[in-house]
């Protein structure tokens, strides 16, 4: 997770293990080429590669379902999903791992920091199974939220310690008063 200029960064568990296939960033996918038909006929797999592309399909949908969770949260703070992916036996491109970045204003109040913070939170543990990472996010959030309520309490206790400052000066003024009249 990054936390710089109020910019978190959560991202899905990514799930790497050796397969026949190769990992490849979201980026890189343009460069496969002839590569994807290597075996487009579904019925020319072996069951051992017939096993491996129903894993990695079941991963595509559980981490393009994660992230979607956090994008559905997120309101105006999340950027898009990023993938990574990894070619099955079959030729095709499967997402293994994803991230959303979440971006945190700066609130100008302790009340627009707590409000934000509670979001990010919100947003960072939407998945039905949140990541080690989702887990980080949310915790950098509290933080911050907390921080932002201690602001405001040292805020709400100066302006309480005024307010009665004020009352006990103006009772001493009406005293003063009183007493000369």
């Amino acid at each position: 997770m990054n936390v710089s200029n109020n910019s978190l960064f959560t991202s899905s568990n990514s799930y790497i293990q050796s397969h026949k296939g190769s990992v490849v960033d979201e980026k890189e996918t343009e460069n496969v080429g002839s590569d994807v038909d290597k075996k487009s006929n579904p019925n020319e797999l072996s069951q051992e590669e017939k096993l491996e592309v129903a894993k990695l399909q079941a991963r595509d949908a559980e981490v393009k379902t994660h992230e979607a969770a956090h994008q559905a949260a997120g309101g105006g703070m999340t950027g898009g999903a990023s993938f990574t992916y990894q070619q099955g036996s079959d030729g095709k491109m499967y997402a293994i791992g994803g991230e959303v970045s979440i971006s945190m204003p700066n609130g100008s109040t302790p009340e627009e920091m707590i409000a934000s913070a509670q979001q990010v939170i919100a947003l960072a543990l939407a998945p039905a199974d949140p990541s080690s990472q989702d887990l980080s996010v949310a915790a950098s959030a509290r933080s911050i939220m907390m921080d932002a309520q201690n602001e405001k309490g040292k805020e709400d206790s100066t302006k309480n310690s005024e307010t009665k400052e004020n009352v006990e000066n103006e009772d001493k003024d009406e005293y003063i008063l009183d007493t000369f009249a």
